[in-house]
């Protein structure tokens, strides 16, 4: 659903830039998503009896590629089916020739620049999966672990140390204990040594910065193979690196009598045996953060690992200073926050992956001299010695390497094409906040350093999706709105509304059914509004000429209508510019459904009808072909299907709506009409209001209302629109005069204008209506009683489901305004 917003929301600018003029280029395409797509095909074959290591690299890469012919189709045919306006033409996958090329001229440029080296680093790996993640790979989910205290004794046999540690399993690797410098319990036992329990290695005793005293006892493990604070101490040190566990998360010969165990099978080894040396002071429970694989979940295991890495600090300092200048906007402002909290507190970017899915890194190493040849075309000999014993590396770049390169190596770079001058840098990019680290940040850094520009201008940052009780939206939860599912339900135009109503900068979206099917309903009133004017359509005459030659035969609900109508256009276009689009759609929904069908439909039925003339009809017919004409226009970014279909039904082009001009302001806003507009829909109101309080069916007729008028203008604007107000308010007449008595048995209203009476007393039985109403008011206490009863039973508070406690305070807030209602009737009729 996160997607479907997604596309959505960037949907809505790029229609409705086009409509306003502009040379749009929407570009679709996917990324090979090399891990996830390896684990896929992997579990495919596996499940087949194929190993993929018997297969061998270059048949699995086929078997891949035949898979995403297969399958990788889906999410481009999911856009489509929610009606993304992409130039599908134009459709680039991240491993097709023109973007593999610009991956590997990207890696030759940084690495000449020294930006790109190979190195040995402690790395998250993933033990399933057998490939480096980096740090945003990684998901660290809280576990209820343990603390094991763990007793070193002093190599001189003088008593010992104890340190704190979640994992004893890596305690083999022990190659140091260090303390704070100013810890004033433990620093005077620095350059003292130690031995490792279980294999009796000597260590010393450190200083270093690193430690935190107040954690444990102040001593801590270094283990610069299993840890990567441990691996920065042991470089600042000169410490050897011992590895105790391989990439299968098995302990290796370094591990001593533990080797071939499981990791977690060797911590309970491990600790059983400090328990039976006596090693082991004591174990508690401890409630901590433990990385995960984000694909398999698999726990994480900091490796010490030979690997690809790029320098991401000169980077990012290019980056942050573009945000700085005002050269790129955050929408909302709030998110450039979290972009310079990343970006300059950055680390080396690990961009090798142990996978045979991906970009292969362009680097071939020589047998005989050891140099490493990096070559945007594959070489032949190696190019210090000229050698022909190469072996290209096996690893493959990070798949967000070649996505952060989207924005110009998609338009052909690195040939200076058309394509490139005309769309870079890009305008818009609209993406969610969890991947501002992994893509956004990126995407400026290379565009900057490749480009020396800018990607795009503005970032808009959209919101999470959550489900009715606002929880983040899970398949384990069970709670995931399936967006193909309600386009099959509810149609792509539903959704796409809905989405946007509910969009507002900086808060989440909180989505159920429900809401759609609400939207749907308007969709559908849009949809009748449309149907009524066609049946009731005649020449299609254009708005000026109608205010120029037919001037008299317009009224005040026409003049109303055009004003509103110029007014959602400005309103509309104002808040897409901000990128407002919540705000946008629910204009479009206010003048449609509370103004166009609630007030103007149901006042021209009559003059549509004939009632009122023919030259009249004429007018009201070109004023409805109008309004529709530029509601379909202002509609059309949000809800392409309906708004197409109906364009094509009203005849009002043979092109597609979509390659309509925007509409702008007609100049027909007039503050006058809508204040005597105003007006009158306060007095239709207060009529039907008092009806209500009489509790009179819609279709009883009221033989006379009483209207006392504060001025001359509103008597005059009574008696100009009395058909109308009788129309709309179910009454046969109104009166209308500067002072009127009170008539017996009436319902009174004061308004800041005028005072209005219905007489009522010959309609119903005012006492037995109070008597009735009375009882009515007496259940809609006890209810109330009831509710406060239950709520405030702790009981009840602490056992029943969230969901249904909340359902007991709606309940009583809904008999609540139902008792202020009825109490508000009563004084009402008690004052007839």
């Amino acid at each position: 659903m996160g997607h479907a917003l997604n596309n959505t929301l960037q949907d809505v600018i790029c229609r409705w830039k086009r409509m306003q003029g502009y040379n749009v280029l929407w570009v679709p395409g996917t990324d090979h998503a090399g891990i996830a797509t390896q684990n896929v095909v992997e579990r495919n074959l596996a499940g087949e009896g194929i190993d993929i290591h018997e297969l061998g690299r270059e048949e699995f890469v086929n078997q891949v590629w035949e898979w995403k012919e297969t399958y990788g189709n889906k999410i481009i045919n999911q856009l489509k089916k929610l009606g993304a306006s992409c130039d599908w033409s134009r459709e680039r996958f991240t491993m097709d020739e023109g973007l593999s090329r610009a991956v590997r001229e990207v890696f030759v440029q940084l690495y000449k620049k020294g930006l790109i080296y190979k190195g040995e680093y402690i790395i998250n790996w993933c033990p399933r999966c057998h490939t480096a993640l980096s740090d945003l790979e990684v998901e660290h989910t809280e576990v209820e672990g343990k603390l094991y205290w763990v007793r070193y004794p002093f190599v001189d046999g003088e008593g010992s140390i104890e340190i704190a540690t979640t994992r004893p399993e890596t305690i083999l690797g022990d190659v140091a204990i260090a303390v704070h410098p100013r810890d004033e319990r433990n620093r005077h036992h620095i350059g003292k040594s130690v031995r490792v329990p279980m294999n009796g290695r000597e260590i010393p005793i450190i200083e270093d910065d690193m430690v935190d005293p107040e954690f444990g006892t102040g001593f801590v493990k270094i283990t610069p193979a299993h840890d990567p604070n441990d691996f920065l101490v042991g470089q600042r040190h000169g410490l050897l690196s011992v590895q105790v566990i391989d990439e299968a998360g098995i302990m290796n010969e370094q591990a001593g009598t533990l080797q071939g165990l499981d990791r977690f099978a060797a911590r309970e080894q491990m600790v059983q045996h400090l328990g039976q040396t006596g090693r082991l002071v004591k174990q508690e429970p401890h409630h901590h953060a433990v990385g995960h694989c984000y694909r398999c979940n698999t726990v994480v295991e900091p490796y010490l690992s030979e690997q690809w890495f790029v320098q991401a600090k000169p980077l990012a300092e290019r980056g942050v200073q573009a945000v700085r200048e005002g050269q790129i906007q955050w929408i909302p402002e709030q998110w450039v926050r979290t972009y310079y909290q990343w970006m300059e507190n950055i680390r080396d970017w690990c961009i090798s992956r142990q996978l045979w899915w991906g970009h292969r890194i362009p680097a071939w190493t020589c047998a005989d001299c050891g140099h490493v040849t990096v070559a945007e075309t594959d070489p032949d000999v190696c190019e210090a010695c000229g050698s022909v014993h190469i072996e290209q590396e096996s690893d493959v770049l990070d798949t967000w390497f070649s996505s952060a390169l989207w924005p110009f190596s998609t338009l052909g770079w690195p040939e200076n094409t058309r394509d490139l001058e005309t769309f870079y840098p890009t305008g818009l990019l609209v993406t969610g906040f969890d991947i501002i680290f992994f893509w956004v940040s990126r995407m400026i850094m290379m565009g900057l350093e490749c480009m020396d520009e800018i990607p795009f201008r503005d970032v808009y940052i959209h919101a999470l999706v959550r489900d009715a009780q606002g929880q983040k939206m899970s398949k384990s939860k069970g709670n995931v709105i399936d967006p193909l599912e309600i386009i099959n339900i509810h149609g792509a135009d539903a959704l796409r509304f809905t989405l946007c109503a509910l969009t507002v900068q900086g808060r989440d979206i909180i989505l159920s059914e429900e809401k759609i099917t609400t939207y749907r309903h308007y969709l559908n009133k849009l949809w009748n509004a449309g149907r009524f004017a066609l049946m009731h359509g005649g020449e299609t005459t254009a708005v000026a000429d109608i205010a120029a030659h037919h001037k008299e035969e317009m009224r005040l609900c026409d003049y109303w209508i055009l004003s509103r109508l110029d007014n959602t256009v400005t309103e509309v276009t104002e808040a897409l510019e901000g990128y407002y689009f919540g705000e946008a759609a629910r204009k479009l929904y206010d003048f449609v459904w509370a103004e166009l069908c609630d007030w103007y439909l149901e006042l021209i039925k009559p003059t549509l009808r004939g009632h009122e003339g023919n030259e009249r009809k004429l007018v009201a017919q070109g004023i409805l072909s109008h309004v529709m004409r530029t509601i379909l226009l202002l509609q059309h970014p949000f809800i392409p299907f309906v708004t197409e279909e109906l364009w094509h039904a009203f005849r009002f082009g043979d092109n597609s709506i979509e390659q309509e001009p925007w509409p702008s302001s007609s100049g027909y806003r007039d503050e006058t009409a809508e204040e005597a507009f105003h007006f009158f829909m306060q007095v239709v109101r207060t009529i039907r209001n008092l009806r209500a309080i009489a509790n009179l069916s819609p279709k009883q007729k009221v033989g006379t209302v009483h209207l006392t008028a504060m001025d001359d203008s509103r008597q005059r604007l009574v008696e100009e629109v009395e058909d109308q107000l009788s129309l709309l308010s179910g009454v046969e007449k109104v009166l209308c005069s500067h002072t009127t008595e009170r008539p017996a048995g009436s319902l009174a209203e004061i308004l800041p204008d005028a005072t209005i009476y219905l007489p009522v007393g010959d309609l119903i039985d005012i006492a037995k209506e109070i008597e009735r109403l009375e009882e009515e008011l007496g259940k809609a206490a006890a209810n109330i009683t009831r509710c406060d009863t239950k709520l405030a039973n702790q009981q009840f508070l602490d056992n029943a489901p969230a969901e249904i406690v909340e359902k007991e305070r709606a309940r009583r807030e809904d008999y609540a305004k139902r008792r202020a209602q009825l109490e508000a009737t009563l004084e009402t009729l008690r004052s007839v």
